[in-house]
């Protein structure tokens, strides 16, 4: 039997993306975020809800633009620190070890450091309650070679991709081939 436990946000899982952005003066700046995901397939978009109290919130608006890049898991503790700390009075970047490096083809900087880059632009801006959601197009995935698994998408075993639930959790064991292991049934 099902129990209610009322109406509220419940990640199972969330992602853990960080959110690249440049503020008026061109600073780099990056933010965790895992109210987030794909929302579109064609074109490929992805969506990420943000606060407008948030520095990052003020910058997207500004630029129409950012970058998502997706830490692995020896990274988790910056990732989280990259949520706690706020780009108005700390230079997360620099504080945090990290090299800011600039999109190709979009007005924001992405993480170096981190296997997997989505360079994004602003479609749509919809204003839901506490979060504005940002809708960008995904314009180019930038992956790190070594972490590209032979059907060319990365492995995820490789990259050590974690998760927000009711902590931190890594993604793991393979279950079965997607539009495939359905027909099994």
């Amino acid at each position: 039997m099902k129990k209610s436990i009322g109406a509220r946000t419940l990640p199972l899982p969330a992602p853990v993306w960080v959110v690249g952005t440049y503020d008026a003066e061109g600073k780099a700046n990056a933010m965790t975020a895992s109210w987030a995901g794909i929302c579109c397939s064609k074109p490929p978009c992805i969506a990420v809800s943000l606060r407008k109290a948030t520095y990052s919130y003020g910058n997207i608006v500004a630029r129409q633009a950012f970058t998502i890049s997706v830490p692995g898991a020896q990274h988790v503790k910056t990732a989280d620190y990259l949520g706690i700390a706020s780009g108005r009075t700390v230079d997360k970047f620099a504080r945090a070890g990290l090299t800011p490096v600039a999109s190709d083809l979009v007005d924001a900087p992405y993480v170096k450091e981190f296997p997997v880059v989505m360079e994004c632009k602003v479609l749509h801006t919809i204003e839901i309650g506490l979060h504005t959601q940002f809708i960008g197009e995904i314009l180019d995935i930038k992956v790190e070679a070594a972490m590209l698994a032979p059907t060319g998408y990365p492995d995820v075993e490789k990259l050590g991709i974690f998760v927000f639930m009711d902590g931190y959790r890594r993604v793991g064991a393979y279950l079965g081939k997607p539009f495939s292991i359905g027909k099994e049934s």
